[in-house]
Formats: C-alpha cells, structure tokens, sequence
C-alpha cells in the first residue's frame, strides 16, 4: 500500500500562491467595499430626494429635507453627513413646527462618508406641490450635492431645475 501526499516543495509553492492571491485579492476587496458603500449612500440620497418630490405633489403641499444634528430640528450650521429630516412644511417657514409632519429621518453617513452641498442646496431642499424645487422665498432651487470617502472619486448628485435629481461619476478625488 502506497500513501499518496504532498512533498515538502508542493506544500510551500501552494502556500506561496495562495500568499499571494491573498495579497492581491484583499486589498481590491475593500477598494470594492469602499467603494459600494460610497454609491450605497449617494443613491439613498437621490431616493430620499425624489421620494421628498413625490411625497409633496401626493400631499399637495411643500416638502422640505434640510439637514439635521439631532434628528429633531433643522440644523443652520454643519454638514448633510450629520443626518437630514425630510417633513411636510405647511406653514412654508422651513422650521419643523408641532404640528408638522415629520415624513422621514436619516442619521449619520458614517464609514467616513462625507456629503457636502453648493451654495443653492447648502441647508435644505424644498419641494412645491407641483414637484418643482424652490426656495422658500420662491426663487429656483438647484445645486449638486458631492458624496465623498477618503481615496474614492467623488459622487456629484445634482438637482436640476425641474426638480429632478440624478448621479454623476467624477474622476475627482476625495479629500
């Protein structure tokens, strides 16, 4: 009877190989990571943007997102990454009221995901009843918010004058 194995020279080669498609293969692995929850994060802001749309022509009233600290009241200072709220402003002052509905909360981007806004965006969206985005004043309402990850490329999610939003892929680099 004959044991069949592997020699010594066998065993350290697959070691070797498997060493390295190992060293190859995790750091691609979290580039993809890194990467997925970077879009993961921009398309839920492009959702809750148009569900924000969609939500003020269904209640025929203006519809803010603005971004928030505390999941409570609008925030004048800080960033989108901190959270947003989106609510049924009936009163159009922009300010979350006791008898305004608050329709929906996000918190903290996390993972190191930054999201920043242009001027026009830079603390809250409002959406008309007819789905159109202005400023509470009246004035026209668009911009480009930028999702951001460290060593990724930037996600521009830009807010046309209609109202409509969509995702651009840049090739500029996180900060």
């Amino acid at each position: 009877m004959r044991c069949t194995g592997l020699s010594l020279l066998e065993l350290l080669a697959a070691i070797a190989i498997f060493s390295l498609v190992l060293g190859f293969g995790v750091p691609s692995y979290r580039d993809w990571i890194a990467a997925r929850q970077l879009a993961n994060h921009a398309e839920y802001l492009v959702e809750t943007l148009n569900q924000a749309r969609s939500e003020a022509v269904k209640r025929q009233s203006r519809v803010n997102l603005c971004k928030s600290i505390d999941g409570r009241q609008c925030a004048a200072a800080g960033s989108w990454s901190a959270g947003w709220i989106m609510f049924e402003d009936d009163d159009h002052d922009g300010n979350i009221d006791a008898a305004e509905r608050i329709i929906r909360l996000a918190g903290p981007a996390g993972n190191g995901i930054t999201v920043t806004a242009n001027h026009p965006l830079e603390s809250y969206v409002s959406y008309t009843n007819f789905g159109y985005a202005r400023l509470l004043n009246g004035a026209l309402q668009m911009g480009t918010f930028v999702v951001c990850k460290p060593g990724q490329q930037a996600i521009d999610v830009v807010l046309a004058n209609s109202g409509r939003v969509r995702l651009s892929r840049t090739r500029r680099p996180c900060p």
